[in-house]
């Protein structure tokens, strides 16, 4: 670890002050985020890098559908459509997915640190 702390720690601090290229670097230097983690740097592109959220999004998608645990079609449904609103500029979307991750119980959990 540097004096700078932890790669997940650097990805956190990066996503609190908006810095894209450091949550960038940070997530490189990680590897895996967890699903909630990697939801907050899709809120970060929503705002930074708007071009880029759509294909992030899809991703995120996919590895909601491989990890959860519980997930329902509807669910699943209802994933996409707060995608596709978040996508739309629309940040209400975030706390339904966060609270869909929650539910559904992914098999990577978030990191400590």
């Amino acid at each position: 670890m540097t004096s700078q702390g932890s790669a997940h720690g650097r990805f956190t601090r990066a996503i609190k002050t908006r810095n894209l290229f450091v949550a960038e670097l940070a997530m490189r230097e990680l590897g895996t985020l967890s699903l909630l983690d990697a939801l907050d740097y899709l809120t970060l592109l929503a705002d930074v890098k708007p071009e880029k959220l759509e294909r992030a999004a899809i991703r995120w998608h996919a590895r909601l559908e491989i990890e959860a645990r519980t997930l329902t079609l509807g669910e699943s449904q209802l994933a996409l459509a707060a995608l596709a609103s978040l996508c739309a500029g629309e940040r209400d979307a975030v706390p339904i997915l966060r609270a869909l991750v929650r539910r559904t119980r992914p098999t990577l959990l978030p990191r400590a640190g």
